[in-house]
């Protein structure tokens, strides 16, 4: 019997544990979701037959370490800072370990252990990163095999909200992590365009935004999305003129937003002291940018309400976290709305060609979110196929490979998680 161990029942948990519940059942297999909130997991697993519930704090090596002990496969939903707890206790107690996580450097530093007792740790297996490597990486090893010569790559990626659930000037809403939100863009980009390394600080990710339309010719704004060069190897791209990750939102969004980062309203450093103050003193940075195209939106926020500020909060970051939670929240009608777009240029022969592969996938409701879907769904099926021998890499990957992407890909299109694609 194969035991599995979640981390983690927070908003992109809940299509994973479903899909799970259901593998589990089929196999006789057993999986137990670990999360340090009893209402969450409560809320999350109602209604599922063969999950169990274990509250327990990840950072806790003595709540940690027992529950890797008696699992054979461990996928971590935890924030991004706590991956590297749960992946040292992978590394001790021989167990294999999945993210949807970016791999950070400290993740790295644990590669030679990793390969040494022959371990997988898969991370970036989630949308973005993950389905967005393998969906590229489909199509940049088709045209390879096909002789083709790929002069640029450019890859957008967001999460956003369906049209008819857009009732607010911000056309958006939390269908994930919300500091992730609040903090999204602060660590700069850095990407090639036309042969030239461009390095963008966040005091200027949201002005200028591209734009692009999707499948439907809805425009959306992009802004370039952490640092695209260390993918160029991995994607096998190193003649691109152009390669490029980026972010998308709605073009109103990164208008009003640049304004939020240049007033350090999204900072995480800044303290705030501890005397009480009002939002409207908080937000005293903010007035310069004032004008009429923002204020329906700063006023939606609540950004100059005069009431104390949150409990707890100790920096801007904190503030606004609090503020978009409440105000940015989803409804449990409202459907998100996930949309994926790969643009390539490639030469065959005397001829050049541009492809561009589009995907949309739409949330059911407040709980069955499109994100849930495509985040959670690309580690449940990577889970299944490790259990079964159908992937046996050993060592610290991305699905970049076919042996991973193939089957993955395949299964996602009967969850209909499929691109469509048109080549002129």
């Amino acid at each position: 019997m194969k035991n599995i161990l979640l981390f983690g029942a927070g908003k992109s948990a809940t299509c994973l544990i479903d899909y799970l519940s259901g593998i589990c059942l089929r196999n006789q297999w057993t999986i137990s979701v670990a999360d340090n909130n009893p209402d969450m997991l409560h809320k999350k697993l109602a209604g599922l037959t063969g999950v169990c519930p274990v509250q327990a704090n990840a950072q806790n090596e003595f709540e940690r370490d027992p529950l890797i002990e008696k699992s054979d496969l461990v996928i971590s939903l935890l924030p991004p800072a706590l991956h590297i707890l749960v992946a040292r206790s992978c590394v001790v107690k021989s167990k294999n370990l999945l993210t949807a996580s970016y791999i950070d450097e400290n993740i790295r530093l644990l590669q030679p252990e990793i390969e040494r007792k022959g371990l997988l740790f898969l991370g970036e297996m989630g949308l973005d990163p993950g389905i967005d490597h393998m969906s590229a990486m489909s199509i940049i090893d088709r045209i390879r095999t096909e002789g083709g010569e790929i002069s640029y790559f450019i890859s957008h990626a967001g999460g956003l909200i369906a049209p008819e659930s857009d009732d607010n000037p911000w056309h958006y809403k939390i269908s994930w992590n919300s500091r992730n939100v609040v903090r999204a863009g602060s660590a700069g980009a850095v990407f090639r365009e036309l042969n030239k390394v461009r390095r963008i600080p966040y005091q200027h990710i949201f002005e200028n935004p591209g734009t692009v339309k999707d499948g439907l010719g809805a425009t959306y704004a992009w802004y370039p999305n952490r640092d695209s060069l260390e993918y160029i190897s991995v994607y096998g791209l190193e003649d691109a003129v152009t390669f490029l990750r980026t972010t998308l939102r709605h073009p109103d969004f990164c208008r009003a937003w640049k304004d939020i980062v240049a007033a350090k309203l999204t900072d995480d450093l800044q303290l705030l002291g501890s005397s009480v103050k009002t939002i409207m003193q908080w937000s005293m940075d903010l007035r310069p940018y004032v004008n009429a195209f923002n204020k329906p939106l700063f006023d939606f926020l609540g950004l100059f309400e005069d009431v104390l500020l949150p409990e707890g909060a100790a920096t801007s970051a904190d503030v606004l976290q609090s503020l978009i939670e409440s105000k940015w929240q989803m409804q449990e009608r409202d459907k998100d709305l996930i949309i994926m777009i790969h643009e390539l240029g490639y030469t065959h022969g005397q001829k050049k060609y541009s492809v561009k592969s589009s995907l949309m996938v739409k949330g059911e409701n407040s709980r069955q979110t499109a994100m849930a879907k495509t985040v959670g769904l690309p580690l449940g099926i990577a889970a299944r196929l490790i259990l079964e021998n159908k992937i046996e890499l050993r060592g610290l990957h991305i699905p970049v490979r076919p042996e991973i992407y193939r089957p993955v890909l395949k299964e996602l299109e009967s969850h209909e998680i499929r691109f469509h694609e048109t080549v002129s």
